[in-house]
């Protein structure tokens, strides 16, 4: 009998039958691939190039059940397992080396009640397919800030973007999935049925089951918001920084801004004498009704390079960024979150962004709080609730390019600003360099209930591909 040698989730090698894939295949409505099978560049491709990855075989579920045929299989055989939505995450955890891959992308529908306020949604779906189904009816909830991003991933690590400082975190707005846990039981989970496992997912990743079905409370945004980038010349990053402080110290729920550091690319709408010089910039979005006195800060600040603030669809603004990480590239990332923007961090920080090597990095502060830090800190195991912004260096560059140069850039300038830190971090942008302590300090003192949960939940760990809770011991 021919078999299949998948790497096993104690790290040895497993040679299962191929005819058991066969089975697995006649028994789902999705698709089982193998290595040169139509489709299986697209199921393996993931955004970070940096970290691509080979698994032996994917299976694409088209339902619940699905999922859990394909869990079984693994559970059973002992296989190394990961779970891809939209691939875009930094640590490039959707696929498992030489195991087996469940690839998300067929179950990417939205179904949205506007009535009820509610969005059902698929986990292979994209955030522009949320945003462009609900924009129809004057609606949204938080997601991110790049539109080729997955929602799973970014949910279930919490979920930050232009409108959680009126909303929350996206898992703040998170009503009810349908998951399938480790031992392929299909369970609803919400505030009041399996009420812990609901509080694990909100925060903590893919530790915990396969979700099916995410459902998110709706609100009343757009279709049309004020938002949009706008820039200055790197020699008045004091002047900038110190407005965007008093900006953000004061800006109302509607008003979220992030500041940009890095080196002018070529782009269209960027001035050609300004191309490869260093810039500082403030991208904004304001989903309220007082855009214009609320952003006259910003407009104070004088005579600036490109001012592309203005009215334009939310849908627009949600994909305005999705140029500025295209998938392929090599991508690497430390980030911090912080209590507030001290005069010390704002040197270290412009120090460190004024020595970005290249002209696909960039150096960011993200404007949180608001909304964010409201809940409990019960009400959901994303951690950190009590800080007030993140920061961090965000490297990118061709694959051909040697990496030295970006990865010392991006360790040097991030050692510089962790004094400043919270000793807090957002799992979702770590990296497989991280120590697990690092995974520990995103979730603070929510980790040992996530480690009780996991031990419930999923006891073999058969979800480790990812930032990973190990189950508590007894």
């Amino acid at each position: 009998m021919t078999t299949i040698d998948i790497v096993g989730r104690e790290g040895g090698r497993i040679d299962l039958g191929s005819q058991r894939l066969d089975d697995l295949a006649a028994r789902i409505e999705g698709r089982v691939l193998r290595t040169g099978d139509e489709g299986w560049d697209a199921a393996v491709l993931v955004w970070n190039a940096m970290a691509a990855r080979a698994p032996a075989v994917v299976v694409q579920p088209e339902s619940a059940r699905d999922v859990a045929a394909a869990l079984g299989v693994a559970r059973d055989h002992g296989l190394l397992l990961s779970v891809k939505g939209g691939g875009h995450n930094i640590a490039g955890t959707a696929v498992a080396e030489g195991g087996m891959t469940l690839d998300m992308a067929r179950m990417r529908e939205v179904s949205v009640d506007p009535d009820a306020r509610l969005a059902h949604v698929g986990p292979g779906c994209l955030l522009q397919d949320v945003d462009r189904a609900t924009q129809r009816h004057g609606l949204a909830t938080v997601l991110g800030f790049v539109s080729a991003v997955g929602v799973a991933g970014l949910t279930l690590g919490g979920g930050f973007g232009y409108l959680m400082r009126r909303f929350g975190w996206a898992v703040d707005n998170l009503q009810e999935v349908e998951i399938v846990t480790a031992d392929g039981e299909i369970r609803t989970a919400d505030r009041d049925e399996n009420a812990e496992l609901f509080w694990a997912l909100r925060g903590g990743g893919g530790n915990f089951g396969v979700v099916t079905r995410f459902t998110f409370r709706l609100h009343e945004v757009g279709p049309m918001i004020t938002g949009g980038l706008i820039l200055w010349g790197a020699d008045r990053a004091d002047e900038v920084l110190a407005t965007y402080r008093e900006l953000t110290e004061t800006a109302p729920r509607e008003l979220t801004a992030a500041v940009v550091m890095r080196i002018a690319p070529p782009a269209p709408f960027v001035p050609a004498p300004w191309h490869g010089k260093h810039v500082i910039g403030m991208l904004v979005c304001h989903s309220g009704s007082n855009a214009d006195a609320d952003l006259a800060p910003v407009r104070a600040v004088a005579n600036p390079i490109v001012d592309l603030i203005g009215e334009k669809p939310y849908v627009e603004q949600q994909s305005m960024m999705d140029g500025t990480e295209p998938k392929g590239e090599h991508y690497y990332w430390k980030t911090e979150h912080l209590p507030g923007l001290s005069r010390g961090f704002l040197a270290a920080f412009r120090a460190g962004a004024l020595k970005v090597p290249t002209v696909c990095s960039e150096s960011v502060i993200f404007h949180i709080g608001g909304a964010a830090n409201d809940h409990a800190a019960d009400d959901g195991a994303v951690g950190n609730r009590d800080a007030h912004y993140l920061t961090g260096f965000a490297g990118a560059w061709p694959p051909g390019d040697a990496p030295d140069a970006h990865l010392t850039w991006v360790r040097d300038a991030w050692q510089t600003i962790r004094p400043f830190s919270t000793g807090g971090n957002y799992v979702n942008f770590q990296l497989t360099d991280d120590e697990p302590a690092r995974t520990a300090a995103a979730y603070g003192p929510n980790f040992e209930r996530l480690r009780r949960a996991k031990a419930t939940y999923d006891p073999h760990n058969l979800f480790r591909v990812n930032r990973n809770i190990p189950p508590a011991t007894a």
